[in-house]
């Protein structure tokens, strides 16, 4: 079963920044585009950026501008990079492969407040 660790979520005021990090399997991430999602309290999950293996890049637009995806071949790592963030940004943030599989980590809590 895949391991993906997220890591990084805290509660932020508007307009803060956050990094969020996750790991990955290196036989995952040698092969395949990688996203990050996320899941609102009483929504769906949604995609909100991928890259691929040659660093091509792709944004929600609710994130566009302001969110920056980027992966560390070396430590096998994708990062998000969260800038002016705003309350609806409030979510549990995963990282899957792109298409996504089965098998899911227990994300990090992102909270945008006053």
């Amino acid at each position: 079963q895949v391991q993906f660790v997220e890591s990084g979520g805290g509660l932020v005021q508007p307009g803060g920044s956050l990094r969020l990090s996750c790991a990955v399997p290196g036989r995952i991430f040698s092969t395949t585009a990688m996203g990050w999602y996320r899941q609102a309290p009483g929504k769906q999950r949604e995609w909100v950026a991928y890259i691929t293996i040659g660093g091509t890049t792709n944004y929600a637009d609710s994130v566009k501008d302001r969110f920056t995806i980027s992966r560390d071949n070396a430590k096998n790592t994708v990062d998000l990079q969260m800038n002016s963030l705003k309350p609806e940004d409030t979510a549990i943030y995963y990282c899957n492969s792109v298409p996504r599989r089965d098998s899911w980590g227990q994300g990090t809590q992102v909270t945008v407040s006053s």
